[in-house]
C-alpha cells in the first residue's frame, strides 16, 4: 500500500509536466472512447484527468473498464500535455493530463442515491442531508464550506492582530430562563439538577473583561432551543468578541477595520470604509427594517399628511388612528407588472400584517387621467398633484402603498422592498455593502405580560444621556447598541455593556426582576461588578450568515457541515432519538407523555 500513496494533489498537475507521480481521489466521471478510458478524478483540491490506454498496459485497461463513480482509487503515470483543447472546459488542469501506467481500486462504492456529477442538484435537501456524506463530495458544496473555513481564518488572523485573546468559556452553564428557550443537560453526580447549553458566552466574556483580559474573542457554539425558521439552526456559531477601556464609538472603529481586514482578506480586494452610518429610525422610516439592503436605492416614502383628509377610506381612517401611509415608487416599470403580478405582491405584505396593497401606474399626461389605478376616482387633480411631487412620480412609474399600523406598515413595505431589488435586477449580487445600524430602542413591552424588556439584553448599557427617561418615559430611552448589516443580512450586533452594579439593579427592577431574582439567575456577575469592572462592551458576529452570504449561498445549510433541518432533525444521523431506561433511571428522568394525560 505504501507505494499507492499520493505524491500530488490533483490542482497541481500543472506543474508537474513530465514528471511521474501518484495521485489518489473519487471517479467523478469514467468515459470510454473507443477503447481508451478517460477518468475524470476528484480529490479535496481539484478535478484532473486520467488517460488510460491499453497500448500501454492491458491490465490497467481491465483494472479501469470495472470502475464506476466514487470508486475511491490510485494512479501512477507520466503528466502530459494534452493534444487537443476540450470543446467545454468545465474543471481546472484541462491543459494537463496523466497517462496511467499503474492502477489500484482502494475501495468500491455502492450505487448512489443521488447523482453527484449535476450542476444543480436534482435531489430534493432532505435526501441530500441523509447521505450528507455524499452532499459534501459535490464541488458546489465543498466550496461553500471550505470558504466558510478560510472566511473564519481570516476573521481569526484579523482579531489576532487587533491584540484580542482566543479564550474559551463553559458549554455547561447554569439556567438563566431570559430570551430564548435552552437546551438543558441533566446532572447525573447530582440528581435533579441540569446544566444550560449557553445562549451567548455573554456573562463569561464579561467577567473576562473585570479579570482585566482586555480584549477577548472566541469561534463559539451557541444553543437555542426554539421553533425554528428558514435559516434558523438549534446549534449556531459565533465569533463572539468583547473588549474594555472603550465606549460604543471605539467599538465600532475597532471592528469595521477587523471586517474591513478580514473579509478583505477573503475577497481578495480592499474593502471600502467607513461603513455607511445610519439610526434604527433612519433605517425604520426609509428602508421598513432595521438591516436594510443598501446596494440600491428604493426608498419607503411618507404620504400620511397628504391623504389624512382625502376621500378614499382606507388611508384617511388609517392616518385619523394613528397609522401610516407609505409608498414605494418602482422607477420605469409600470408596463412590466401585470394585475396579476400585483395581486401576488399584495400576498406578499398580508404575511406582514398589511391587509392589501393599493397601486397606481403612471400614465402619459397629469392630473386623475394619468392614473391608471383602482383608487384613482377618490383623489382630485390636487391631490394627485401633491402626491406626485411628493414621491418625485415620472411616466411609467409604478406606486406602491400600503397604509396600517406604523409596524406592520414597515415591515410589508420593507419585505416588498427587498423582492423587487432582486425580482428586478436593482443591484450587483457580487456587491457587498456594509452599514452601521444605531440607537435602536433599549426597552420593549412585552405583548404578553406588559412588563418591560430589554431589546438587546438586560446587560446593554442605556445612552448614559437618556438614563433619567427610565423612570418616566423607557420607550424613549436609546441603547448604547449597534448592528452591523451586510446586503440585508444582519451578520453582527452588540453593545456597551453596564459596568456599574447600582444601574445594572435599576435595569433589573424596570423589567420586574427583584434583587432575589437578579441575584439567583446573574448573582456571580453582578458580584464581579463589584470589585473594580472597567468600562466595556462587545459584539458577536453570525458566522453562518456571513459565510452564507459571501459563498453567494441560498442558505446558511451550505455552509455547515452537518447542518438540521428546518425542525432540528439531523437527518444523517436521526437524531434526536429516545434513549434507554437504563440511562434515564442513571439521570433520575422518569418520561412522561403529558400530551396525553
Amino acid at each position: 500500500m505504501q507505494s499507492w500513496l499520493r505524491t500530488i494533489r490533483l490542482n497541481e498537475f500543472s506543474q508537474q509536466v513530465g514528471n511521474t507521480v501518484t495521485v489518489n481521489g473519487w471517479v467523478f466521471r469514467h468515459r470510454d472512447h473507443g477503447g481508451i478510458v478517460f477518468i475524470d478524478l476528484r480529490d479535496r483540491f481539484g478535478i484532473a484527468q486520467l488517460m488510460i490506454d491499453p497500448s500501454i498496459s492491458a491490465d490497467v485497461h481491465k483494472n479501469a473498464s470495472e470502475i464506476k463513480s466514487e470508486y475511491v482509487i490510485a494512479a501512477k503515470g507520466l503528466v502530459q500535455r494534452r493534444v487537443g483543447v476540450p470543446e467545454k472546459a468545465k474543471y481546472e488542469n484541462t491543459e494537463v493530463e496523466l497517462v496511467v501506467k499503474e492502477l489500484e481500486i482502494l475501495s468500491r462504492s455502492a450505487t448512489l442515491p443521488f447523482a453527484l456529477t449535476e450542476e444543480t442538484q436534482q435531489a430534493g435537501e432532505n435526501l441530500r442531508l441523509q447521505y450528507r456524506f455524499l452532499d459534501l463530495r459535490r464541488p458546489q458544496i465543498r466550496d461553500k464550506v471550505l470558504g466558510r473555513i478560510h472566511l473564519t481564518r481570516c476573521m481569526r488572523k484579523a482579531m489576532d492582530e487587533a491584540g484580542f485573546l482566543d479564550t474559551e468559556t463553559p458549554l455547561l452553564y447554569k439556567s438563566t430562563p431570559e430570551g430564548a428557550r435552552e437546551f438543558l443537560v441533566p446532572s447525573r453526580i447530582h440528581p435533579g439538577h441540569f446544566y444550560a447549553l449557553p445562549q451567548s458566552p455573554q456573562l463569561f466574556k464579561q467577567v473576562l473583561m473585570v479579570a482585566g483580559f482586555d480584549r477577548y474573542y472566541q469561534v463559539v457554539k451557541c444553543f437555542r432551543d426554539e421553533d425554528l425558521r428558514a435559516d434558523r439552526q438549534p446549534e449556531f456559531t459565533q465569533l463572539d468578541c468583547e473588549m474594555s477601556f472603550c465606549d460604543q464609538e471605539l467599538i465600532m472603529q475597532t471592528f469595521e477595520q477587523i471586517t474591513a481586514q478580514g473579509v478583505g482578506e477573503y475577497l481578495g480586494k480592499t474593502l471600502k470604509t467607513p461603513f455607511q452610518r445610519m439610526t434604527y429610525q433612519e433605517a425604520m422610516e426609509s428602508y421598513g427594517v432595521d438591516k436594510p439592503d443598501l446596494r440600491f436605492e428604493l426608498k419607503l416614502q411618507n404620504i400620511s399628511d397628504l391623504v389624512e383628509n382625502s376621500s378614499f377610506k382606507v388611508f384617511s381612517e388609517v392616518v385619523q388612528h394613528e397609522g401610516i401611509v407609505n409608498a414605494l415608487v418602482v422607477k420605469g416599470v409600470a408596463e412590466k407588472f401585470s394585475r396579476k403580478d400585483i395581486d401576488q405582491m399584495a400576498d406578499l405584505v398580508k404575511n406582514h400584517g398589511l391587509k392589501g396593497l393599493a397601486w397606481m401606474k403612471k400614465q402619459a399626461g397629469s392630473g386623475v387621467a394619468s392614473w391608471q389605478s383602482p383608487i384613482a376616482k377618490f383623489f382630485d387633480d390636487t391631490g394627485v398633484a401633491a402626491i406626485e411631487k411628493r414621491l418625485g412620480v415620472g411616466e411609467n412609474d409604478l406606486v406602491l402603498f400600503g397604509a396600517g399600523p406604523y409596524g406592520s406598515t414597515k415591515a410589508g413595505l420593507g419585505t416588498l422592498r427587498n423582492y423587487l431589488g432582486k425580482h428586478l435586477g436593482l443591484y450587483d449580487p457580487l456587491e457587498y455593502k456594509f452599514a452601521w445600524i444605531h440607537d435602536f430602542p433599549c426597552f420593549e413591552r412585552d405583548s404578553g405580560s406588559g412588563r418591560w424588556m430589554a431589546v438587546h439584553h438586560p446587560f446593554t448599557s442605556p445612552m448614559v444621556e437618556d438614563i433619567h427617561l427610565m423612570d418616566t418615559a423607557p420607550e424613549k430611552v436609546r441603547a448604547a447598541s449597534y448592528d452591523l448589516v451586510l446586503n440585508g443580512n444582519e451578520i453582527a450586533g452588540g453593545s456597551v455593556r453596564i459596568h456599574n452594579a447600582e444601574l445594572q439593579q435599576k435595569v433589573f427592577k424596570l423589567m420586574g426582576m427583584t434583587e432575589e431574582d437578579a441575584r439567583a439567575k446573574f448573582g456571580f456577575l453582578l458580584d464581579a461588578l463589584k470589585f473594580g469592572p472597567p468600562p466595556h462592551g462587545g459584539m458577536a458576529y453570525g458566522l453562518d450568515r456571513m459565510a452564507m452570504i459571501l459563498t453567494q449561498s441560498e442558505s446558511i445549510r451550505e455552509v455547515i457541515a452537518f447542518p438540521k433541518t428546518n425542525t432540528g432533525m439531523c437527518l444523517m444521523t436521526g437524531s434526536p432519538t429516545p434513549v434507554t431506561q437504563d440511562q434515564l433511571i442513571d439521570l433520575h428522568i422518569r418520561v412522561r407523555d403529558l400530551r396525553v394525560e
